[in-house]
């Protein structure tokens, strides 16, 4: 792997492509035995969490299904402190197990607004797929329930996550180098 170079800002690697696969392939593994004797819905977070939404789908070998939902709580590069669902959901929730798909936890302020709103539409057991997770990052009570990676407090690429809606394509996972955030 090579390091990339977004808005003048360089990237080293940081998890590989092969680590990711191993990592949905567990985590599948994991959704497959909690969910066994259900048909789960998985809700997928837009933008980023589209790569690892459609590979942790493809890698379960239960019946299931897929939605998708787009939250906002930035405006421009500073957070607004509000969520708002930019596209909807429009299932049915009542009696319903729900698996929200993430590409990453940080502060949990949207993840906490959207559980409450999945609960308060009836569903019978939600619980969150994140592919990444900064606990030294929470402002809000949540622990997610299938993780794939624990990560520091850095800005990362790839994989789904962007710079200024770049670099979501990448395979592998990138953090900032440290010299470059000076």
């Amino acid at each position: 792997m090579r390091e990339v170079t977004y808005d003048g800002l360089t990237f080293e690697p940081y998890i590989t492509k092969e680590q990711i696969e191993k990592r949905v392939g567990e985590l599948a593994r994991e959704v497959e035995r909690d969910c066994k004797g259900t048909v789960p819905l998985f809700l997928c977070v837009l933008n980023g969490a589209f790569p690892f939404a459609s590979d942790l789908f493809r890698a379960v070998d239960i019946d299931a299904e897929i939605s998708f939902i787009r939250l906002k709580s930035y405006e421009g590069t500073e957070s607004s402190g509000k969520v708002k669902e930019i596209i909807g959901l429009s299932e049915d929730l009542r009696g319903r197990k729900v698996i929200v798909i993430e590409d990453i936890i940080d502060t949990g302020n949207t993840i906490f607004k959207l559980l409450a709103d999945l609960n308060n539409k009836g569903a019978d057991d939600v619980k969150v797929a994140t592919l990444l997770f900064k606990p030294d990052s929470l402002q809000k009570p949540v622990t997610p329930d299938y993780v794939g990676f624990e990560i520091p407090k850095k800005f990362i690429i790839g994989y789904g996550l962007d710079l200024d809606g770049l670099a979501r394509n990448l395979r592998d996972i990138y953090i900032l180098k440290e010299e470059s955030a000076e």
